[in-house]
Formats: structure tokens, sequence, C-alpha cells
């Protein structure tokens, strides 16, 4: 019977239609001990034989897809495909999936927790009162303030609408934007240097590629508006960590939102002590409530075309370069 690695930590234990759709394929199931995001070298002591992986977030390398010949599909449980090697895996024939359209309600809303939590200053005023403090001071609204949205595929409109729905003047940088869309809700579409320079909340929605990599750095934060605020749901790599730093410290921003980084999980990373900072685990998605509807598509979805593709069907494979496609 050949067998399916279900990488994610959050589906280890718990049942589901994905689990009786890999079951009626064929697939004994596989998982990993470690509850949490597994390292490179980890996967080594899970994939020796195994044609099929449900791939959350670690690193599928060269290396990893050179030492492992009987793996045919990645199906990614997400979106994006900057996990994975792609090159190599095409190179050695293995299909690599991902599951759009499944997790951009949950990605907003956590966007906005962020902001909310940013404009409120919501960590300071618990910390602060459960400490006995009472420490009431005034906090910002988003009503009427400028989001600047960078990306408007399928989760940037998730946040635009809800945006909308706070009040909020609409900004987006999208080089192939959805014209409809756009004139529904009275986006200005704009440069980013622009977008930058007048919002004040900028909420990063585009994938990690070459022409997207630190494309925040000290030279783009500092067109930002020192009373704005970055919320980061997407990709740690699309900012320079380094150059946030600075800003933050120095107050040239007021302060950022981060759900992911450069290293996950981030180890001695200096953002965490600071207090103008809210962070999460990289948790935007939904992954942590594996009850939760957009872990329930996802994971169907995943294990539908994990199970096509290692059956030799054509899937959302990536198998060569694509033009920006904002997440």
């Amino acid at each position: 019977m050949p067998k399916v690695f279900i990488a994610p930590a959050t589906l280890a234990g718990i049942g589901g239609p994905y689990l009786q759709i890999l079951r009626d394929a064929g697939f004994e199931l596989v998982f990993p001990s470690e509850l949490r995001q597994l390292t490179e070298d980890e996967l080594f002591g899970y994939l020796k034989d195994i044609p099929a992986a449900l791939a959350g977030s670690e690193p599928y390398t060269r290396r990893v897809l050179e030492a492992h010949p009987k793996l045919r599909v990645i199906a990614r449980a997400g979106v994006g495909y900057d996990a994975v090697d792609v090159k190599a895996a095409t190179e050695r024939g293995i299909a690599v999936t991902i599951t759009p359209g499944t997790n951009q309600d949950a990605v907003a809303e956590h966007t906005f927790a962020l902001m909310l939590g940013l404009a409120k200053d919501l960590i300071n005023q618990h910390l602060g009162t459960r400490a006995g403090t009472w420490p009431r001071r005034s906090n910002l609204p988003l009503r009427g303030k400028a989001l600047g949205i960078v990306g408007l595929g399928r989760i940037g409109k998730a946040v635009a609408v809800r945006g909308a729905c706070f009040g909020m003047p609409l900004l987006a940088y999208e080089p192939l934007p959805d014209r409809n869309f756009v004139a529904q809700y009275g986006i200005k579409l704009m440069p980013l240097e622009q977008l930058l320079a007048e919002s004040d909340y900028v909420t990063l929605h585009v994938p990690l590629m070459t022409e997207s990599k630190e494309m925040i750095n000290r030279r783009t934060l500092a067109l930002m508006k020192p009373t704005s605020f970055l919320v980061n749901t997407a990709r740690g790599g699309l900012v320079n960590e380094a150059d946030l730093l600075e800003a933050l410290r120095s107050r040239k921003i007021a302060g950022a939102g981060l759900d992911v980084f450069e290293q996950e999980p981030p180890i001695d990373n200096p953002l965490l002590q600071l207090d103008n900072v809210v962070v999460t685990p990289h948790a935007a998605g939904g992954r942590w409530w594996p009850s939760a509807a957009a872990n329930g598509r996802r994971s169907r979805s995943s294990t539908r075309r994990c199970g096509r593709a290692s059956a030799g069907e054509p899937g959302r494979s990536r198998t060569r370069p694509k033009p920006w496609i904002s997440l």
C-alpha cells in the first residue's frame, strides 16, 4: 500500500473528510511525531519510500527531493510555492500543487486582528490592566484611515471588502488588477511608492518571488508616514527585518503586525522585544483551528490534488516560472 506523509502538525490526530479521501485512494497515512513545523533535516526521517506528501510550510529543498526518488507529488495545504524548490521538483517530475481559494477569509480576518491590536494598543493595555496599572489612554481609529493593500489577489480582495466595512479609503498596488472589483469598491490603484507614502495602514499580500523579495526595506520604509503601521501576513522574506527593526526603534513608522518571519520560528529575533510590534506564529490561515472551515477546505482540496497527481492525473502543478499572481 502506498504511503502519504501528512506533514502539517495541526492535522495530526484530527479526523475529517480528508482522511477518508486518502484512504479511499489506497493510501496508508503517516504523521510526524513532532507537533510543529519540521526542519529540512527532520524531513529525511519521514520521506523514505513516500510517493506523496500533504505539505505545510516545511522546506522541500533540492537536497530533500534528490534524496527521495520515490516522491511523486507535494500537495501544499496552502498557497504559495516558496517552501518548495519548484525547479528541482520539475527536474525530477514531481508535481507540486497548491490550494487557492481556501483561506483568504481567514487571512483577511487575521490581518484586521493585527491592525486593531496595533490601533488600539491592545497588547500593552491588556498587560497593563492585568498588572493593575489601569493604563487608560487614547487609541486610534481604523475608520477614515487609508488602507494600502499591496497585492489584490484573493486575500487582498478579502481585506479590501473588510476595509470598506470599516469605512477605510482603499488604495492598492496590483500589477494585474481585477478592474471590475476595483470599480465596485472604489479602490485607487497606484504605484507601490505612492501607496506607501499615502497609507495609514499598509498590508502585504503578494507572493515571495525574486521581484518581491525584501520589497519592504530601508528605502521603502522611509516613504511611509511616521504615524503609519505595517502588517505582514504573507511571507517573511518580503521584509528586510534589519531595516524594519531600525525603522521601528527610531519611530520612523508607528508599529508593525507580523504573522510571518524570515526564519520560522524566529529565534532571538529583536523584533519580538519591541512594544510597538504585535506578533503571531504564522497562524493567519486558520491552521491552528483544525476544525475551522478554512483548514477543512484546505485539507480536502490538497488531499484530492494529492490523490489525482499520484495517480498521474493533471492538476494545478507548478512546472515553470509564472508571472506575478497576488495571494
